[in-house]
C-alpha cells in the first residue's frame, strides 16, 4: 500500500487490503496461541484491531486518517514478524545445520512477505479494474515493478543461502528429496513469476487489465507454492 497514491486508487481496494491483514492477524493469533509470549500476543492483537479500524475508515467518505491506518498496518505486522523471527526452527536437520541468526531470519521472512504481498496486491489491483475500468493504470504498473524487485531480492537471499551451504556445509549433504525439491522451488518461486510478471506488465501497458489479472492469479499461486517449498527445505535444514 505504501507504493500507491490514494488519489489514484479506489477506496474499495484499501478496504480489501485491510480485511486481508485482519484475517492474517487473526490466523496468526490462532496458530501461536499455545506458544506466544505476551509481547507477540499484544502485537498481533493490536494489528488485528488496527486492521479492522482501517477497513472501517476506508469505507467512510474521504477516508479520514486513511494514511495513518496504512502506516500502522505496516509497522504492527512488521513488529510481529520481528518477534516471530526470534522463534527457533524446530527440526533435527535444522539443529544439525545450525540455527540462523534473528537478523537473518528477519531478512528471510521480510523478503518472503514482500514477495507474497506484492504478488497478491498486484492481482487484487488488477481485479479492481473490473469494477473501475477508467482508473489510472499507474498503480498496477507500480505494483508490478514492486513485484519484480521483491522476486529479485528473494532470489538474492536464497542464492546467498545456497552459496553458504555449498561453501561452508561440506560435512552435510543434500538427500534425494532436497535435490528433487530445490529446482521446483527456484522454478516455481522465481523463474515463472518473473516470466509471467513480464507478460502481465506488457498486458497492463496496453490496458489489457483482464489479461494481466488472469496472469497475476497464476503468479500468486506460483509464489505461494515456491515459498511453501522453501519452507519445506528450510524445515529440513537445507535451503530456501
Amino acid at each position: 500500500m505504501l507504493l500507491l497514491s490514494p488519489a489514484q486508487v479506489m477506496p474499495r481496494f484499501y478496504r480489501v487490503q485491510f480485511l486481508i491483514i485482519l484475517g492474517l492477524m487473526v490466523t496468526a493469533l490462532v496458530f501461536v496461541s499455545g506458544t506466544a509470549d505476551s509481547l507477540l500476543w499484544t502485537a498481533l492483537l493490536l494489528g488485528a484491531v488496527v486492521a479492522f479500524a482501517g477497513s472501517f475508515v476506508w469505507s467512510l467518505e474521504g477516508a479520514p486518517l486513511g494514511r495513518t491506518m496504512i502506516a500502522l498496518n505496516v509497522l504492527l505486522p512488521g513488529f510481529a514478524l520481528a518477534l516471530l523471527a526470534r522463534e527457533p526452527i524446530v527440526s533435527d536437520h535444522a539443529r544439525l545445520a545450525g540455527q540462523p541468526s534473528v537478523i537473518w531470519r528477519l531478512v528471510e521472512d521480510g523478503t518472503s512477505a514482500a514477495l507474497l504481498g506484492t504478488a497478491t496486491s498486484a492481482m487484487l489491483m488488477g481485479h479492481s479494474y473490473l469494477v473501475a475500468p477508467a482508473m489510472s493504470i499507474t498503480p498496477l504498473l507500480r505494483l508490478l515493478a514492486g513485484l519484480f524487485a521483491a522476486v529479485l531480492l528473494r532470489m538474492i537471499v536464497a542464492g546467498v543461502v545456497l552459496w553458504s551451504w555449498t561453501a561452508g556445509r561440506a560435512s552435510l549433504t543434500l538427500d534425494s528429496d532436497a535435490v528433487l525439491w530445490l529446482p521446483l522451488r527456484w522454478g516455481l518461486g522465481f523463474v515463472l513469476p518473473l516470466i509471467l510478471g513480464w507478460m502481465a506488465w506488457q498486458s497492463a501497458r496496453i490496458r489489457s487489465t483482464q489479461s494481466a489479472t488472469g496472469i497475476l492469479y497464476v503468479v500468486v499461486v506460483f509464489c505461494f507454492l515456491g515459498e511453501l517449498t522453501g519452507q519445506l527445505l528450510q524445515q529440513g535444514g537445507f535451503l530456501l
